[in-house]
């Protein structure tokens, strides 16, 4: 079993920066696509971006490329987001995922593990 936990974010005003990581557990970090998503109140739980077992392609929905960066470190089992430029409709709360298959997948169907999410909060 591989267990997801998230820590980072917490409240920051708009045009800040936060990061976000996510450790994962077990041995087999390195064979998952790894990926972030948020959820704001009331909505749907929606892709942010997604990184290559390798981390040598990424994957970004529009209206985060240019300010977030999804990296990982296989070594440590350790996936980050760095939040540059938030604005307020960023806040949400941020999961990341692990697929066991290579995949440039955006749906939540496709993604086997999940954290327990962390907040972000951007205020104006």
């Amino acid at each position: 079993q591989v267990q997801l936990v998230e820590s980072g974010g917490g409240l920051v005003q708009a045009g800040g920066s936060t990061r976000l990581s996510c450790e994962a557990s077990g041995r087999t970090f390195s064979t998952f696509t790894m990926a972030w998503f948020r959820q704001a109140p009331g909505k749907e739980r929606d892709f942010v971006a997604a990184i290559s077992r390798t981390g040598t392609s990424t994957y970004y929905t529009d209206s985060v490329k240019g300010r977030f960066t999804i990296s990982r470190d296989n070594a440590k089992n350790t996936v980050h987001l760095q939040m540059n430029s938030l604005k307020p409709e960023d806040t949400a709360v941020y999961s990341c995922a692990a697929a066991v298959f290579p995949t440039s997948s955006r749906l939540t169907k496709d993604y086997k593990y999940w954290g327990q999410g962390t907040q972000v909060t951007v205020s104006s």
